[in-house]
């Protein structure tokens, strides 16, 4: 659920997390070397970097689908080191939502039952009320009328705005979005990252958006920039100063 935390505590608090591949063996390889990040409740963040920097190492450590190999990780405020797989997809259902390049809806699926996926795979059905609200978000994100279409009758934005509405079916905290806009034009591209753009601020939703778009990147509130596994640059930018 997407619960306000107290002002003091952030989202997502990393201290010195390493990341290796291999651990031990004479292919082993430092990802990821030591990285200190917060992240505040309801802020909208790029993260950019080039190639092999990190970005989706470091993603899918704050999307619990990977573990660190030292350091700490807290995701409001509940440290993850220790966690069972249970607790930790629990975790990640009750907090986090997931937006990827390419969508991975399910072709023999309506875009409505795409949407109720979440609920579905958590909880081994899906409420009244959690239809309701997957109607209601694919209302917002302009598909109301393409509710019982499967993704093969849908545009790639519109299919992209399907896996952002099933993103927050479960009312997250936080969205990872991974080059969310990778795969479209850039008229698509555009509506696409203006939709995260106005759910953030009308949800208060915080996002983490990885892009290699300097454009994009541009147009979030602040950015952090990964070079060889570390934070060379984490700064505001001018939209945050508007």
């Amino acid at each position: 659920m997407n619960t306000t935390l107290p002002s003091s505590m952030p989202l997502i608090a990393l201290e010195g997390v390493k990341k290796s591949y291999n651990l031990g063996q004479p292919s082993e390889a430092q990802v990821l070397h030591g990285i200190n990040l917060r992240i505040q409740p309801g802020e909208f963040v790029a993260l950019m970097g080039p190639s092999g920097s990190g970005k989706s190492t470091l993603l899918n450590i704050l999307g619990l689908l990977e573990p660190l190999t030292s350091g700490h990780y807290a995701l409001q405020g509940t440290p993850v080191q220790g966690l069972d797989d249970a607790s930790l997809t629990r975790l990640r259902r009750q907090t986090l939502g997931f937006v990827f390049q390419f969508h991975h809806l399910l072709p023999a699926f309506s875009a409505l039952e795409n949407v109720t996926l979440p609920a579905l795979m958590g909880e081994g059905r899906v409420s009244s009320v959690q239809r309701e609200r997957a109607r209601s978000l694919l209302a917002a994100v302009g598909l109301d009328k393409a509710m019982d279409k499967r993704p093969g009758e849908l545009s790639g934005g519109m299919q992209q705005r399907v896996a952002i509405a099933r993103a927050l079916v479960m009312e997250p905290a936080l969205v990872l979005a991974d080059e969310p806009t990778g795969n479209l034009d850039t008229a698509a591209s555009d509506s696409v990252f203006a939709l995260l753009r106005r759910i953030h601020v009308e949800r208060g939703t915080a996002f983490i958006v990885v892009t290699h778009d300097p454009r994009l990147g541009a147009r979030c509130d602040r950015l952090v920039e990964l070079v060889d596994g570390q934070i060379a640059r984490d700064t505001a930018t001018a939209t945050a100063a508007k």
